[in-house]
């Protein structure tokens, strides 16, 4: 059985794609798992491949949710999306790396899209 936390982590992460969708983001995956690690979600904005990931936080006593995607973070979030850009023959696309931070305040979330959150990383 999921925790609360992974629980508010899956609905987080529903409701993020449901807010890119009215940003006119294309959901192209949810969840993409690979030995390498996982991106919550992949989509298309315009002619771009976005991949997003997703922070939530229900108070500020951890910070700020965009601040959470450490350099750990993206190299591992850069690694899974050279993949997916390998496996689906995408090599020659636009993408970029985009961050949902959602922040729940009586039980309302507010939604923050940073395009270009950050640029590939490796080490």
């Amino acid at each position: 059985m999921p925790s609360k936390q992974q629980l508010f982590g899956e609905r987080s992460e529903a409701l993020a794609a449901i807010h890119l969708k009215k940003h006119g983001y294309k959901i192209l995956e949810q969840n993409y798992r690979t030995k390498l690690g996982e991106i919550d979600i992949i989509a298309k904005n315009k002619d771009t491949i976005v991949f997003v990931e997703v922070k939530a936080r229900k108070s500020y006593h951890y910070g700020d949710p965009k601040l959470a995607v450490t350099l750990k973070k993206q190299m591992k979030i850069s690694m899974v999306a050279l993949q997916y850009l390998k496996d689906k023959g995408l090599g020659n696309s636009k993408a970029r790396f985009d961050v949902v931070a959602i922040n729940v305040r009586q039980n309302t979330p507010h939604f923050e899209i940073i395009k270009n959150a950050f640029e590939l990383a490796y080490g």
